[in-house]
């Protein structure tokens, strides 16, 4: 199945290191989990938390969900162990941090083969070479690192992220220009709904794919906020019809709503129905 069919509304992190969170993943709504050996887990815990993931993913029972894991940088004393260790975890993909070029990847190709590679853009230099990083012949995805690239940009919060868009619109460009899915970054403020909500729908209005999420509280908005709603899949039906009935009278365009309806509106109709049908699947 091509990855992009395939719905990514909540990506949630999971400490690899924590047996009862990797329990519980298990019955988690999300549409894809990725199993942090990186920043949810302490330096003293690093080989154990490999140990205990492998368990875990041995052990199933995560369904249709995307089975994603964070290893530690190349660069660091546990990244090549952990490379070789996922790359035996029947996991989905692995998720390489702070990638900056297309460099970064070859090297973790070379340790994992064939197995799909997702990348964290959380660099300025990532984020000028986006377009080379998303064209890589073995990455499947992006997830945006949007408290490293603050970190580094020394920007301020701000609500509407504002000084986050040059880097976050570079990514989206990038992916969507190599068909790659891109999922926005975190919300930290795991109890604030509206912000949540607020975000999500910022990152959906833009392009992004999903979210990534920190705590199991935000599932269900980020589902929500990423999902065609009951009006656009009723719009998307009706314009769909619209035009099919004006090209069998031998018209270009057709009217729906007091607005104009071409093919590139029928396309976008029938990608919102196709991810409606993907969403119910998984559901069901």
């Amino acid at each position: 199945m091509d990855p992009r069919a395939r719905p990514h509304r909540s990506v949630l992190y999971i400490p690899g290191s924590k047996p009862r969170a990797l329990d519980k993943a298990r019955s988690l709504p999300v549409d894809a989990i990725i199993f942090d050996l990186e920043d949810a887990v302490s330096v003293e815990e690093k080989d154990n938390a490999r140990a205990t993931l492998a368990e875990a993913l041995a052990a199933g029972g995560y369904g249709n969900r995307v089975k994603i894991v964070r290893i530690n940088g190349l660069d660091t004393a546990w990244g090549r162990a952990d490379a070789e260790a996922a790359a035996n975890m029947g996991c989905d993909a692995i998720l390489l941090p702070k990638v900056s070029s297309p460099a970064d990847l070859d090297a973790l190709a070379k340790i994992t083969g064939d197995l799909p590679l997702w990348a964290m853009m959380e660099t300025p230099q990532g984020m000028l070479n986006a377009a080379q990083i998303a064209a890589h012949p073995r990455l499947q995805g992006l997830v945006m690192g949007t408290n490293d690239l603050a970190k580094d940009m020394q920007t301020r919060f701000r609500a509407d992220r504002l000084p986050l868009m040059s880097g976050l619109g570079l990514c989206l460009l990038a992916a969507k220009a190599a068909g790659k899915v891109i999922v926005d970054g975190v919300y930290n403020a795991f109890k604030d709904d509206a912000g949540l909500m607020a975000e999500c729908e910022q990152g959906r209005d833009m392009g992004f794919d999903g979210k990534t999420l920190i705590h199991p509280a935000q599932v269900e908005i980020a589902n929500r906020a990423f999902a065609p709603s009951e009006a656009e899949v009723d719009l998307a039906r009706r314009q769909i019809a619209a035009f099919d009935a004006a090209a069998a009278a031998g018209q270009g365009v057709a009217v729906v709503d007091g607005r104009i309806v071409e093919n590139l509106h029928v396309v976008t109709a029938r990608e919102i129905i196709a991810k409606a049908d993907a969403i119910a699947s998984l559901s069901g």
